[in-house]
């Protein structure tokens, strides 16, 4: 039986130490910018706590996978950067790689799938890489990128399993501290682990050489959650992902370093649905005036849906990770359309109705009556199982949340219609 540390004993945890952290960080802060932490009041009233929001979406290419790269490449030998470097990725890593590679001089490759989004394609392609296109799913350019390194050499930089990454990442961690000196609880976005591992590793690394406490909270898409299951077995576990808009942390199987650190350093991992995160991305737009991606505002959504508790002390700081921000406008006017239905401010009602003059007219009076704005209208008699005296009207109108939502629905219901909503 082993003595349980005390507060002032260093944990000792896979990967790099605080030295290596503080190294990494000036080796980071040739190309990172300090990106803001921006308070906000809307977050912390549902809290119960201070929340702040760690900006890294505001980065340079748009996310901190700069970091990462960037401190990984600074390592390698002339040797090995003269035989280049090949990475896979469907976005962020790809474009810090790419990034880091020409400030360094250093040829790059990315793979990235068929159907990536145009401008993370285009954003690679501009920081001088050779993207080449494979497979429809990321698992496909990961293959492939290890072939090519294979075949040629050049080195394979992984996205997040590996100290060097995992160092660049947790200088992040370090920015925190500075600028939030009451730190109490950080909430981290997860995909293989990269950034928690660095960041759980550097905070908890700190809490236990000053005699803090610091919890650290990871959040999951709940169709792409590999460390729950990974963490209750006791080892990384590879699952099968279904469909989420939260393409940057949908990995199938934790990285073996990331899983080591996580299982020993951070407090609590959550998940959060495809509404929440619609409902997160909403409310950073409207709120804080930032454009946040999916992936990146999952800690937003871990606070929205109930998931995250003050602590008992209650009188510290939480941080919200903000991990990315680089997201296709095509995505984000679905994301958009999603998030205010989740919040109860687009709503969709069939209703069926006699066939006769003045129906539809009649409905219209109704909803400006309940103050509700009509944004599309379909009226037709072809409808299934119709009676041939009905027709059927769809019909979606924007409100203000809701309560607002049900009176537009009671409205109806006490002139005599059976609205249906979906």
């Amino acid at each position: 039986m082993t003595d349980t540390p005390t507060p002032m004993e260093q944990p000792v945890l896979a990967g790099p130490t605080l030295a290596d952290f503080e190294t990494a960080r000036a080796v980071v802060a040739r190309v990172a910018d300090v990106t803001p932490m921006e308070s906000s009041r809307y977050l912390s009233t549902i809290l119960g706590a201070p929340v702040f929001l760690k900006c890294e979406n505001l980065q340079r290419t748009g996310s901190y996978k700069i970091r990462g790269a960037y401190n990984r490449l600074s390592k390698l030998t002339d040797e090995e950067k003269a035989r280049g470097v090949v990475a896979a990725s469907a976005g962020n890593h790809a474009q810090g790689v790419a990034f880091a590679a020409r400030e360094l001089g250093i040829q790059a490759t990315i793979f990235m799938p068929v159907g990536v989004a145009l401008p993370k394609l285009q954003a690679t392609r501009d920081y001088g890489a050779q993207v080449i296109l494979r497979g429809h799913t990321v698992a496909e350019p990961l293959l492939a990128a290890a072939e090519y390194a294979r075949e040629t050499g050049a080195v394979l930089i992984p996205p997040f399993d590996h100290p060097d990454v995992v160092a660049g990442a947790g200088t992040l961690g370090l920015e925190i501290l500075d600028q939030v000196p009451d730190l109490d609880t950080v909430i981290v976005p997860i995909g293989g682990g990269g950034l928690t591992a660095g960041m759980a590793s550097v905070l908890k690394q700190y809490a236990a050489s000053t005699s803090r406490s610091i919890r650290v909270i990871g959040v999951q898409s709940e169709n792409a959650a590999a460390y729950p299951p990974s963490l209750a077995a006791g080892e990384a576990l590879a699952i099968d992902i279904t469909p989420t808009m939260a393409d940057g942390i949908a990995v199938a199987k934790p990285g073996l370093l990331n899983f080591a650190i996580i299982r020993d350093a951070v407090d609590e991992i959550v998940t959060v649905s495809e509404d929440d995160m619609a409902r997160a991305l909403l409310v950073l737009l409207e709120r804080a005036k930032l454009v946040v991606e999916p992936a990146g505002a999952v800690s937003v959504a871990a606070i929205l849906a109930g998931k995250i508790t003050p602590t008992a002390s209650g009188s510290g700081s939480t941080v919200a990770m903000l991990s990315g921000g680089n997201i296709d406008p095509l995505l984000m006017q679905r994301v958009i359309s999603h998030g205010l239905a989740a919040s109860g401010r687009y709503l969709k009602l069939r209703i069926m109705l006699p066939d006769r003059p003045g129906q539809l007219a009649r409905i219209s009076e109704l909803l400006a009556e309940a103050a509700a704005n009509v944004i599309e209208v379909l009226h037709t008699r072809h409808g299934v199982g119709l009676q041939i005296s009905e027709v059927e009207l769809d019909i979606s109108v924007e409100t203000r949340g809701p309560e607002h939502r049900q009176h537009v629905v009671e409205t109806l219901r006490a002139a005599g219609y059976d609205p249906r909503t979906d």
